[in-house]
């Protein structure tokens, strides 16, 4: 491993909360690393590339009061912007934007380059370091060190990650990526009880099949409903429709 090795603070994980809290602490005047396995991944979007939304939407735009990333980037790669719930009273308003997940990625690793003070370190953390109950650094599974005055960590579905898939089962972090199994390990012997969480992914289906005639067209906003407060984020080049298909409403008569 090349470069520094001791730093103010670490962040473990590239996901959203990983690049908040590194960019946070970076522009608090910290020197900070994101550990992550892969630059690539620094941003990846799950699998509904969605910004925001009933209940979300305020939060993105107070991560960008505080000089957050999340409502910047965001602007730059929507593709449709919607404020749902429209018709009820502000408090329910709920500010969304579809993502083009490429570009939302993009944008995301181009502030994290950007931003003084942040290093990146592509690996995985294996280990806390853990010296007189405080915990002051990590160790790479490739054996290298990094400490630090705190250690964040921000890991999403990697922490002894599993995913199910019809009757099979395999450990991962998400698909084609590997799961924390070591770090899961170090917070038991740390004392700490772990559980898990479920996320569900709905099954795709194929455009191809989808006649578009039945559906429901639902434009985004004529005028894009940003997120951010800074103009010059508002980059996007596309703005898309979404269609609804009408068996939806039918379900919910089932119901």
């Amino acid at each position: 491993m090349i470069g520094p090795k001791s730093f103010d603070v670490i962040v473990i994980g590239g996901g959203h909360a990983g690049c908040e809290a590194a960019s946070a602490a970076a522009r608090a005047g910290a020197r900070t690393a994101l550990v992550t396995h892969r630059f690539a991944t620094i941003g990846a979007m799950s699998c509904n590339p969605a910004i925001g939304g009933l209940g979300k939407g305020h939060l993105v735009r107070e991560v960008d009061a505080l000089d957050g990333l999340m409502g910047r980037v965001a602007d730059a790669a929507g593709i449709q912007f919607r404020m749902l719930n429209r018709r009820k009273g502000p408090a329910v308003r709920g500010p969304r934007a579809q993502a083009d997940r490429k570009l939302y990625a993009a944008a995301m690793q181009a502030a994290i380059a950007e931003t003084a003070d942040l290093s990146v370190v592509e690996g995985e953390a294996n280990e806390l370091i853990v010296s007189n109950g405080s915990v002051t650094g990590i160790r790479l599974v490739d054996g290298n060190e990094l400490s630090a005055g705190a250690v964040v960590v921000t890991t999403g579905t990697f922490l002894r990650g599993l995913i199910h898939l019809g009757e099979r089962s395999w450990p991962a972090g998400r698909v084609g990526e590997a799961p924390a199994m070591g770090l899961s390990a170090s917070f038991e012997r740390a004392g700490f009880t772990l559980g898990r969480l479920k996320t569900g992914t709905p099954p795709r289906i194929d455009a191809r099949s989808i006649d578009f005639s039945r559906a429901e067209i639902q434009p985004g906003s004529a005028t894009p409903l940003y997120f951010s407060s800074d103009p010059a984020a508002r980059d996007f080049t596309t703005l898309a429709e979404r269609s609804e298909p009408a068996t939806r409403y039918r379900s919910r008569k089932l119901r």
